[in-house]
């Protein structure tokens, strides 16, 4: 099995509709990124984990090398949004977002939480 190349967190509460239709949608992506860590953090439930970072819109993504985040915000819960950003993140040349030291320390934790 080869090592996970990015990692991919959706950020998501279990009281939204929208979060639940988009779980298994989510969730079946891994099959088809062998080389991405899908990993669903419902924001309540593991707000030590997410602290200090507030999520107000759902669902967000964090998607991370293991050196650097290269993308977090809100997106559309549509499969075909989720595939293409994932395609893009795996490009050798996609440039990495603007430095946000909370999003990093999120990004190692959960790193550590897989390893």
């Amino acid at each position: 099995m080869q090592p996970h190349v990015l990692l991919v967190a959706c950020l998501c509460a279990d009281w939204c509709g929208a979060c639940r239709e988009y779980q298994p949608r989510f969730t079946q992506l891994q099959a088809a990124f062998p080389s991405v860590q899908f990993v669903w953090v419902d924001v309540e439930d593991e707000s030590d984990l997410v602290d200090p970072i507030e999520v107000d819109n759902f669902p967000t993504l964090l998607m991370a090398t293991r050196e650097r985040v290269q993308f977090f915000g809100t997106v559309m819960p549509h499969l075909e949004t989720l595939q293409r950003l994932v395609e893009t993140q795996l490009a050798q040349d996609t440039p990495a977002q603007a430095y946000q030291p909370e999003h990093d320390a999120l990004a190692k934790r959960l790193w550590g939480r897989i390893a």
